[in-house]
C-alpha cells in the first residue's frame, strides 16, 4: 500500500519557518529523517515524539523518497541500435 504523504506533511510559513512538518505538530521532516539516519527505529522515534504515530513516520519516508525522486536527473534511456 502506498501512503499518501500529503495527508501528513505540510508547509506553513508560520510553523518552523516553512520547513515541512508532520501535520498538527512542530516535528520537522528533517528531524525524523535525521533520527532514522542515526539508526533510531520507528518505535524509538515514536517514544521521543509522542505526537507522531507510525503512519506519520512512514509518511515522512514517503515524502523524502518523492522529494529525492524529483531532485534526481532522469538518466537517458539506453540505445538499442
Amino acid at each position: 500500500m502506498t501512503i499518501n504523504y500529503r495527508q501528513y506533511i505540510v508547509r506553513d510559513p508560520a510553523i518552523c519557518g516553512g520547513e515541512p512538518v508532520v501535520r498538527g505538530t512542530r516535528v520537522t521532516v528533517r528531524t525524523v529523517l535525521a533520527s532514522l539516519a542515526e539508526g533510531m527505529g520507528a518505535d524509538e522515534i515514536l517514544k521521543d515524539f509522542p505526537t507522531l504515530d507510525a503512519e506519520a513516520v512512514r509518511a515522512v519516508i514517503a515524502f523524502a523518497a518523492a522529494s529525492a525522486e524529483e531532485d534526481l536527473p532522469v538518466p537517458p534511456a539506453p540505445s538499442h541500435a
